[in-house]
């Protein structure tokens, strides 16, 4: 396992390092990186972004905006709170979120902790939130990423994310603040967050072989940094612009929540966009192109999704489910 040293607090830089580790560097190696972003806000790969964030109050507080590869939610990160990557050759881990949160558990049982694997992608303590988990897959490889609340500013997450009313009810509950904790709320003992990214590195290196670091180079930073400023910092990227829509129908799974939204003219779908907090297989953006044209029909719909495939896309789910969602 080859450590990437990343020293960057600049959330479009980070995001970027990611991508380039897991298209660009060797796949003949696995990589791990511990990294940190000053106040941000990370929205999923496939989610409207105006709708996730507290636009009023990310301005008032300077507090950055971006889009990252994986699925999921969107996440508040800052000095409190430190993220990991993984990439990884896929060996059909792609959702497989247990094997990539272990180490991250048995940090905190070296420090008296106990905490667990909790729904589809979050770890928890005595039930409350403080890691949520991605996941993007590019041919082969896996990145898989989380996020650990060591001693975030949680105010400051409540009030800059806005989450939706659908997935506020669906976890039954009133109030973000009281579904997440930090780790420094349960500590036994004092411990600096610099002292547990150095116990969650040797649990992720214990098991490991042909251990190493490595620090990128000028040719890196280049890389990186075009990405940086070409993509990852744009306004395309992070907001990007919604088609016009006259129908719109959101659902609630056990895989996520999915919020599809269609232009529909002389009864074909002109233009389609799939918002949401689930994890694709593969971009998106494909099986949104690939329902333009197809008649706004339950049965039509369903042969259409059957002829793209849509378990590459949607591993969780199946053309009934959705077709049945879109026109009832």
């Amino acid at each position: 396992m080859i450590e990437i040293i990343n020293s960057s607090h600049d959330p479009y830089f980070n995001l970027a390092l990611e991508e380039y580790a897991v298209i660009s560097l060797p796949d003949t190696q696995n990589y791990f990186i511990l990294w940190q972003n000053q106040p941000t806000v990370v929205v999923g790969r496939n989610q409207n972004t105006i709708e996730e964030i507290n636009s009023r109050y990310i301005e008032e507080h300077d507090i950055k905006v971006v889009r990252r590869m994986s699925g999921g939610g969107a996440v508040y990160h800052d000095f409190g709170n430190l993220n990991f990557t993984f990439v990884v050759n896929e060996n059909k881990d792609f959702t497989n979120f247990t094997k990539f949160t272990r180490p991250v558990i048995k940090s905190l049982e070296r420090i008296g902790i106990q905490a667990e694997n909790n729904g589809r992608n979050d770890i928890t303590i005595d039930g409350r939130k403080f890691s949520g988990n991605a996941q993007y897959k590019y041919k082969q490889r896996l990145m898989h990423h989380g996020t650990i609340l060591f001693n975030s500013h949680l105010e400051d997450m409540v009030q800059a994310l806005n989450p939706g009313a659908e997935k506020i009810s669906s976890k039954g509950i009133k109030s973000v603040r009281s579904r997440v904790t930090n780790i420094s709320e349960h500590l036994p003992s004092p411990l600096t967050i610099e002292e547990f990214k150095q116990i969650l590195t040797e649990e992720v290196l214990h098991e490991e072989t042909n251990n190493d670091t490595y620090a990128p180079g000028d040719y890196d930073f280049k890389m990186v940094n075009d990405l940086r400023n070409n993509k990852y910092s744009t306004w395309n990227w992070i907001y990007g612009a919604s088609p016009a829509y006259n129908i719109k129908k959101t659902g609630t799974y056990n895989w996520g929540n999915i919020d599809i939204r269609l232009e529909v003219k002389h009864g074909l779908i002109k233009n389609c966009r799939i918002y949401g907090d689930y994890f694709a297989a593969h971009d998106i953006a494909e099986l949104e192109t690939g329902l333009v044209g197809t008649r706004y029909q339950e049965a039509d719909i369903k042969q259409r999704l059957t002829e793209l495939e849509l378990i590459r896309y949607l591993p969780q789910t199946d053309e009934k489910q959705i077709a049945r969602l879109l026109c009832n």
